[in-house]
């Protein structure tokens, strides 16, 4: 079992940055791909960037170059930088673990992130 809570959401301009916080508990941390989807209204929920606990990591094509997935895996923690927003970029942001030895998988609870124009 992993609970996972996001923090960091907020409204900013566009061009503007946010540092989006996942605080997981549970065990075994390290065995978990660590990933952040968004959904924006109306939308279905979309991938956006995955981190393995090696630290290789997967970015949607409309992040790349702009949002950076790290993880410390002492301190269970996950993190998504996001620069360069966009108005297309507002959705409510949810952090996820996959367990990589089974099926198992656990989404947070969400946080928001807003971009005016």
């Amino acid at each position: 079992q992993m609970q996972l809570v996001e923090s960091g959401g907020d409204l900013v301009q566009a061009g503007g940055s946010l540092r989006l916080s996942c605080a997981a508990s549970g065990r075994a941390f390290s065995n978990h791909v660590m990933g952040w989807y968004r959904q924006a209204p109306g939308k279905q929920r979309d991938l956006v960037a995955t981190i393995t606990s090696g630290g290789s990591t997967n970015y949607a094509d409309s992040v790349k170059g702009r949002f950076t997935i790290s993880r410390d895996n002492a301190k269970k923690m996950v993190y998504l930088q996001m620069n360069s927003l966009k108005p297309e970029d507002t959705a409510v942001y949810y952090c996820r673990a996959d367990n990589r030895y089974s099926t198992l998988f656990y989404w947070g609870q969400g946080t928001q992130v807003t971009v005016s124009s």
